[in-house]
């Protein structure tokens, strides 16, 4: 493995730990961000399902958004993912960023659901 890939994985791991610990119970909002596209799941870890799901490649957002990998796709996704995660009847959810930093694509997402109505 590369040392690239290795710190990536450590952050990770590091932060899984912690939501972990801090999660009491709540499911977990955890995001992927590829090059192209960006994926955002509301998982049940006691349970270990998927609860709801949103990303880019959404047959509505695909038709509305000119690229799936800017600021604006990532709050569309946020937004989306805000409104099937009340539509399952969670309010309340962890953020797990995985490896990524706070900024950019991850932020807009992360706003977007909280005005969407989950809390984190």
């Amino acid at each position: 493995m590369s040392a690239k890939q290795d710190l990536k994985s450590r952050r990770r791991d590091r932060l899984r730990f912690q939501l972990r610990r801090k999660a009491a119970g709540r499911p977990r909002l955890s995001v992927f961000r590829s090059g192209k596209n960006i994926y955002a799941q509301v998982i049940d870890d006691a349970a270990g399902r998927t609860v709801a799901a949103a990303s880019t490649l959404d047959k509505s957002l695909r038709e509305a958004l000119s690229t799936g990998a800017d600021v604006s796709a990532a709050t569309a996704v946020g937004k989306l993912i805000a409104e099937r995660a009340l539509a399952a009847g969670i309010t309340e959810v962890v953020f797990d960023r995985g490896a990524y930093l706070y900024h950019g694509r991850v932020k807009a997402l992360a706003e977007a659901a909280r005005e969407g109505g989950l809390a984190f």
